[in-house]
């Protein structure tokens, strides 16, 4: 049996475990999130002060110029509070329902998306990735040595497991980002192609070139952070016949009533989207509507309530006000540890994405070890973060969500530690 095999086996037995904490909790909603005061649903009100403390702090010593966080805890949003400026050139202060760029919390949309698909019997998950895009079926592994003098030698040959929809939702696909090197050689090739100033391309187009560049592994064998979630759009459109903006729309942001989670930034609504500093290597302009590449790994905008709306679907088992968009059993697969012997690493990209005690899911990270983290938190509890600092988790044996909205990427992972510390010492019952 090999080891593919054996993950799965794995898989299965750990998705029965959670999905008894996906049931359970889906039975609080009857509705729809409503509000409660602290006290009523277990969090103290004096310990919940010490993130406003905090907070206020940073914005006060220029750490970061604004925030909001959103907590939610059984079913009822128990602090909700915006500190600070959304634009402090212009001198507007930062409001509950400001916009910001939510980065690689698109992801998770990309994968509910997918499991929507699959649920429809529209992709299985040991698809080629090529049945969708054919130019997939062509990629190379860069095979590297060393020569006498140390130099990297890369040899392109073909990959010796064919690349799945189960490895580009778990990033074992062997596709990386230009940002990444490891290796360094697939980096370069990366940077020399030219693909993260994509704004021109649409998605067919981009995946076309993508399929060119050379993997950093064989697909199936490790973990590497990457494109994986690029490619998942371009498989989203041919396997629903829709463009992934259209899709997102019509099947998730309208039945979750996801009012202001949108790719493009028009009219009166760009008065509300955070500064960023365009000075950033990785800034988006999503009030630039030339933009073409609408990719399923990054670029959308957000609030916090938008957002906790879809992370409350996903703790309810994949439904919110009576709207059902996947399975509980489907949901239990996607925040689900899939890496197993291949994850929980100590080097320094895996502590960074998606760290120390934590696996992968369908994109989430999935805490796998109550001793290991950094943070505070439940085995079983999963997340996931956007570049420039966003982050949301759900926690199915607390039955909380949180979603904590800045712009601030020098502070990404300063926060992502930090909010969760916070708001886990506040619960107390």
């Amino acid at each position: 049996m090999n080891i593919r095999k054996l993950l799965r086996m794995r898989n299965w037995l750990l998705v029965a475990v959670l999905l008894l904490f996906v049931c359970t909790a889906s039975t609080a909603f009857a509705k729809d999130l409503g509000t409660a005061k602290p006290k009523a649903v277990g969090l103290s009100s004096e310990r919940l002060n010490r993130i406003d403390t905090v907070l206020k702090a940073d914005i006060e010593q220029g750490r970061t110029d604004g925030a909001v966080l959103l907590i939610a805890r059984k079913g009822e949003i128990a602090y909700f509070k915006a500190f600070g400026m959304q634009n402090k050139e212009k001198g507007l202060p930062m409001e509950k329902d400001s916009l910001f760029r939510i980065y690689s919390m698109t992801k998770s949309v990309t994968a509910v998306a997918i499991a929507m698909l699959l649920e429809e019997g529209k992709l299985l998950l040991t698809d080629p990735v090529s049945k969708y895009v054919p130019p997939f079926g062509d990629v190379r592994v860069a095979e590297i040595k060393k020569d006498k003098r140390g130099k990297e030698v890369v040899t392109l040959v073909a990959p010796k497991n064919v690349m799945t929809i189960e490895d580009l939702l778990t990033h074992t696909s062997g596709l990386s980002y230009f940002f990444l090197p490891y290796p360094k050689a697939v980096q370069q090739a990366y940077l020399k192609s030219g693909l993260f100033r994509a704004s021109h391309l649409t998605n067919a187009e981009f995946c076309d070139k993508l399929a060119t560049l050379p993997l950093a592994f064989d697909p199936g064998t490790k973990y590497q952070y990457g494109r994986s979630y690029d490619v998942l759009s371009r498989v989203i459109e041919v396997a629903s016949g829709m463009p992934l903006d259209t899709f997102f729309e019509e099947r998730i942001f309208k039945p979750l009533e996801m009012i202001d989670t949108e790719f493009r930034v028009t009219g009166t609504d760009v008065d509300r989207l955070v500064y960023l500093t365009p000075r950033w290597p990785l800034y988006t302009d999503p009030t630039n509507q030339k933009v073409k590449f609408l990719g399923g790994g990054s670029g959308l905008v957000s609030t916090a309530l938008d957002y906790a709306r879809f992370a409350q679907m996903l703790l309810n088992g994949g439904e919110l006000n009576g709207v059902r968009l996947l399975g509980p059993r489907t949901v239990a697969l996607m925040t689900t540890d899939h890496l197993g012997p291949r994850g929980d690493r100590d080097d320094a990209l895996y502590v960074n994405m998606p760290g120390r005690g934590y696996g992968v899911g369908f994109d989430v990270y999935v805490r796998v070890d109550a001793g290991r983290a950094y943070v505070l938190g439940n085995v079983g509890e999963f997340c996931k973060d956007g570049a420039a600092g966003t982050i949301y988790w759900v926690d199915p044996k607390e039955d909380i969500v949180a979603v904590f909205m800045v712009s601030s990427p020098a502070n990404r992972l300063y926060y992502r530690f930090l909010i969760k510390d916070l708001v886990y010492q506040a619960i107390v019952d």
